[in-house]
């Protein structure tokens, strides 16, 4: 049974077979792993030592005996090989398998679509998305998230790729693809965080630099596979990156134009001492302060006044409502908001 896990037969098969042989299997080997990542996904969720325990004692033994048993049964019957998962059990089975086989399914898609909801929240948050609906399933969670926009869209393009698709095989192609590019970007960030954190950067390039080969080995094994599904998950990747940057750019240009627009915070001060007024109520509105700004503060303490002890470096968005509507209403409302912040 340890001999069915030694490399050597994998090396022996790698040197011995011409090159695109060996590129189409290790394509198909590369399929073995994938999901690897779907595991880690939620660690953010659940914590380090669950993922850990379900990996060592549940999933990679289940995943051994699993493979164990499939290469047993295509010795005894090579004629098995068309599908050997479903061929480990007997005919009155098949039915529960594939019941088996669809709810790890559904298990598996879970988890990437509450990381597709996770990472959508970042996005929103560092301004490369618009504001979408975010809905809080938990009062006790910070994490807990659900996000209607994302959940259909994923729907709409998980229904399109089955249907455009037709087969698991061409399918898979587009998934090895896809997963092979994952890796290596994981990869790669795992080394610039870990650089960031201080860790010893021999450690770091020896640890990373190892698993950054195997997965360009497995990168470019999957890039075989491009005609044949694999374009699809890259355009669906441009298309994203192209409406992120297209947004933070037209987001950029807008609060460029703004400023233009907004009161200089000597202007604002020195009316507001040539003509005080009394704020009896505050009042506070919540919104994205816009970050293309000078770096001179836009309030200091005034001794006539006294609206403002807190110093910024970015022009907080009411001096831009103050310079568009000159009004002694709007200037209170201003006012009442510095006070409110400070």
């Amino acid at each position: 049974m340890l001999a069915a896990v030694s490399p050597t037969y994998a090396i022996s098969y790698i040197l011995n077979t011409d090159l695109s042989t060996t590129l189409a299997a290790l394509a198909a080997v590369f399929l073995a792993v994938t999901g690897g990542e779907a595991l880690y996904a939620d660690m953010g969720h659940f914590g380090r030592a669950p993922i850990q325990s379900a990996w060592f004692l549940i999933v990679m033994p289940g995943l051994m005996l699993n493979y164990f048993g499939q290469g047993a049964l295509l010795l005894t019957d090579p004629g098995a090989a068309e599908n050997p998962f479903y061929h480990l059990a007997p005919d009155w089975a098949h039915y529960p398998m594939v019941a088996l086989a669809t709810m790890a399914t559904v298990i598996a898609s879970q988890v990437v679509i509450t990381g597709s909801f996770s990472l959508t929240q970042q996005a929103i948050q560092l301004g490369l998305l618009p504001r979408l609906r975010v809905v809080h399933t938990s009062s006790q969670e910070r994490g807990q998230i659900y996000v209607p926009f994302v959940n259909w869209a994923l729907a709409a393009l998980t229904l399109g790729a089955v249907i455009g698709f037709g087969t698991a095989s061409r399918l898979a192609g587009a998934y090895g693809l896809a997963v092979a590019i994952d890796m290596v970007i994981t990869t790669v960030l795992a080394t610039y965080v870990a650089l960031h954190w201080g860790h010893k950067p021999v450690l770091v390039y020896l640890l990373n630099g190892s698993l950054l080969l195997v997965d360009l080995v497995f990168l470019a094994a999957n890039t075989t596979k491009l005609f044949e599904g694999g374009w699809f998950p890259l355009l669906i990747a441009l298309v994203g990156a192209f409406m992120m940057l297209t947004w933070r750019r037209g987001q950029q240009l807008v609060q460029k134009a703004r400023t233009h627009l907004r009161m200089a915070p000597k202007e604002f001060l020195e009316q507001l001492e040539a003509n005080p007024r009394s704020a009896f109520r505050a009042s506070q509105w919540l919104c994205r302060p816009p970050r293309a700004a000078s770096q001179e503060p836009c309030c200091t303490t005034s001794s006539t006044t006294g609206c403002c002890t807190k110093r910024y470096s970015w022009c907080p968005w009411w001096f831009w409502m103050c310079r568009r509507w000159r009004t002694r209403t709007v200037y209170i409302w201003c006012l009442s908001a510095l006070v409110s912040s400070a």
